[in-house]
């Protein structure tokens, strides 16, 4: 027969090899976890690799187009110097004689007007005296 320390040995050998087979099944769940993670990171370094070439090759088209966009800024900004420039040169030349022009003809205007009011005037009120 079995003796009581016996007894306890076998039931300590019993709940170890419950507890090894416990440890064996979370080794083998974790073992299935991790081939899984690698397959993932595989599958996602498969997807990302070509998706790294891609934006590459768009940076680099965009670069190239903003040297474009680069070069026509700096000619529009020639044109507007060169416009403000002309402006400038037309304001300088021409701009003076041609609003002392335009001041005269309002003044010869405005006088040729107000005679015009004064004669019909002149003329209502002879009318007016000569209906009396």
């Amino acid at each position: 027969m079995l003796t009581g320390g016996q007894v306890a040995g076998l039931i300590v050998a019993v709940f170890f090899a419950i507890l090894v087979l416990v440890l064996c099944l979370v080794l083998i769940k974790l073992g299935r976890v991790v081939e899984e993670t690698q397959r993932l990171v595989a599958g996602i370094t498969d997807k990302t690799v070509p998706l790294l070439g891609e934006v590459t090759t768009s940076v680099t088209h965009v670069n190239q187009e903003l040297v474009r966009v680069d070069a026509i800024t700096s000619n529009v900004q020639s044109i507007s110097a060169n416009v403000s420039s002309l402006t400038s040169l037309f304001a300088a030349t021409l701009g003076s004689p041609i609003i002392k022009v335009a001041a005269f003809s309002y003044g010869v205007r405005r006088t040729v007007s107000k005679r015009q009011h004064d004669d019909m005037t002149k003329r209502v009120r002879a009318e007016l005296k000569a209906g009396r």
